[in-house]
Parts: C-alpha cells; sequence; structure tokens
C-alpha cells in the first residue's frame, strides 16, 4: 500500500535490525486519513469472506480495526491486556508475548461478543513472531469462530511469524512488508534485492 509506505519512509524511525518507530501516525498519535484507507483496503483484499466480527488487540489495533469494521459494516472487538472491573465473567483468555515490549500478557475477550459459527478477520498493527495473531487465532478457536484471515498493518518479513501463518493455512494480508532494518534505513520485502531506502 504505497501510502502506507511513504508514512513508513517520512516519518517511520528504524531504531534497530529489529525495532520500526512509527508512534506519529500509527502506535501513539494516529492518522485518521491513513486508517480509512487501511480499512478500505484490508475490506476489499478480504472481501466475499462473510465477515461477521473484526478481532484486534488493544492499543495499536484499535485504529485500523475499527477502520475495517466500519467499513465491513460488522463489529470490531478488541482483546484486553489489562485487567477491567467490569469484564469479569465468561471470559476467553489466551496468552500472548510481545516481542517489542519484552513482556507477556493474558489477553481477554468476553465470550458474549465472539460466539459459534463467528467469521472472523484479525486486525493488528505489527507481526513479527506471531504471538498476538496466535493468541487471538486461540480465542477464535476456544468458541468454534472461524478466523477467515489476518490483516497487518505492518509484516517484520525477516521474522518468521508471517510464514508461520500462511504454512498453517491463514489468509495473511500485510499492507507492508519490511525486508530489512538498519539504523536509519528501511528495505521494503518488494522492493528489488539490495535495494534500501535511507531515512
Amino acid at each position: 500500500m504505497q501510502l502506507l509506505k511513504e508514512k513508513i519512509l517520512n516519518e517511520g524511525e528504524a531504531l534497530s535490525e529489529t525495532i520500526l518507530k512509527v508512534d506519529s501516525f500509527l502506535n501513539h498519535q494516529m492518522d485518521p486519513v491513513l486508517m480509512k484507507k487501511m480499512g478500505e483496503e484490508f475490506a476489499k483484499r478480504f472481501e466475499g469472506k462473510e465477515i461477521t466480527k473484526v478481532l484486534t488487540i488493544e492499543s495499536s489495533g484499535i485504529g485500523p480495526g475499527l477502520m475495517t469494521a466500519l467499513t465491513l459494516d460488522v463489529p470490531l472487538i478488541f482483546a484486553r491486556k489489562r485487567k477491567s472491573l467490569t469484564l469479569t465473567e465468561d471470559l476467553i483468555t489466551s496468552s500472548v508475548h510481545s516481542f517489542t515490549k519484552q513482556e507477556t500478557n493474558t489477553i481477554t475477550v468476553s465470550n458474549k461478543y465472539i460466539v459459534p459459527g463467528d467469521k472472523v478477520l484479525i486486525i493488528d498493527d505489527f507481526l513479527a513472531v506471531g504471538q498476538a495473531a496466535r493468541g487471538l487465532v486461540d480465542i477464535c478457536n476456544q468458541v468454534d469462530a472461524e478466523v477467515v484471515g489476518i490483516g497487518i498493518v505492518i509484516e517484520k518479513a525477516f521474522q518468521d511469524g508471517g510464514k508461520e501463518l500462511r504454512d498453517q493455512g491463514f489468509q495473511v494480508e500485510s499492507l507492508a512488508r519490511i525486508q530489512a532494518l538498519k539504523k536509519g534505513e528501511i528495505t521494503f520485502a518488494e522492493e528489488m534485492e539490495g535495494a534500501t531506502i535511507h531515512v
């Protein structure tokens, strides 16, 4: 997705070989025009899947997830990472390790909102080793809901998450795929080998 790639190049910052900072438009401040376009793009890529729910994880997946749900005219559910005083009964839980934050969270969703027979589209901001996506798949499996696809804003294609999910038979659609990161350099997977953008 060209608009997203331009944002990454203009505003993203490669902090290391594994960390890409995109706080100015995705992870802290959100660009609503970009969110809307990403939601439309995800809806297009998963057209015909009869999606009944969009599922994401708090907090950075909520923006693109909500715009996708709006375009599809279905509810958005977000898995919580923190305990809620109002969300205490009939919880579906899964354990997710964050590669970036180096911490493990128990994520929760009420079983009132995902039910057997739902056709669920998972949306998330980053895909690295695939822990968040697998946790969300696990939540769907626990209630016999069908995962019809996984939409990712930015995939770190140099890590194994995307390949493993595709090998398991999931349709994984990433709006931008990063082949390599070096401090100050971002290389997209779609570019010719050796084509690197200095930022």
